[in-house]
């Protein structure tokens, strides 16, 4: 039986936002992030992170980096009880300097390869999923994988190009808000499927 999840961007969502930073020493938990995925983990929801990642793709560090980020990850969430289910990232950019990730790719978001991706690995089932990020590119790719979505209004989306695709469902000021919003959403009643 498919599950909900709660994908969750990475840099300025779920941690302080520090470019390209690849050094688990430095890596900070946003605030209220860890009770705020405790909460959605103990509604039932799992969570798992949706990352771009194109330093590597810049030549900044080697996708090997991310290994070592990703288990620091595991660790902080373990410490406040929340178990990662896992966390995809796209390594690629069309202005890259390194060849092989110098492309255009369905992963990157806004596209919603790695949501899709997420999902079919670990029978996720998207439409009742969250999407949460802190720029239009992670609502826009939410969207487009069948997720709702939560925009978390921080200062960190400057371009502001919005369309029906880039429409948050919600919009918090902190994961916190948007884990109540989640958690709200869940005592409400499924809204009436569109007539065709």
């Amino acid at each position: 039986m498919n599950r909900p999840a709660v994908f969750i961007d990475k840099d300025g969502t779920l941690i302080e936002d520090v470019p390209y930073n690849v050094d688990p020493a430095r890596i900070r938990l946003a605030p209220d992030a860890g009770p705020a995925l405790r909460r959605l983990h103990e509604r039932g929801f799992r969570i798992a992170v949706i990352s771009n990642q194109s330093g590597v793709a810049m030549g900044r560090f080697e996708e090997t980096a991310l290994v070592g980020v990703e288990r620091r990850l595991r660790q902080m969430l373990a410490e406040f009880g929340v178990p990662l289910l896992a966390m995809y990232w796209c390594p690629h950019h069309p202005d890259g300097s390194v060849a092989r990730y110098a492309v255009e790719c369905d992963c990157r978001k806004p596209q919603a390869g790695l949501l899709l991706r997420a999902a079919d690995a670990h029978r996720v089932d998207l439409g009742a999923s969250w999407m949460v990020g802190d720029i239009l590119d992670d609502i826009e790719a939410g969207r487009r994988a069948g997720c709702r979505t939560i925009l978390i209004d921080n200062g960190h989306e400057t371009q502001w190009r919005t369309s029906p695709l880039r429409s948050p469902h919600v919009v918090a000021s902190s994961l916190m808000r948007a884990a109540e919003a989640v958690c709200d959403a869940l005592l409400q009643p499924a809204p009436c499927p569109a007539e065709p």
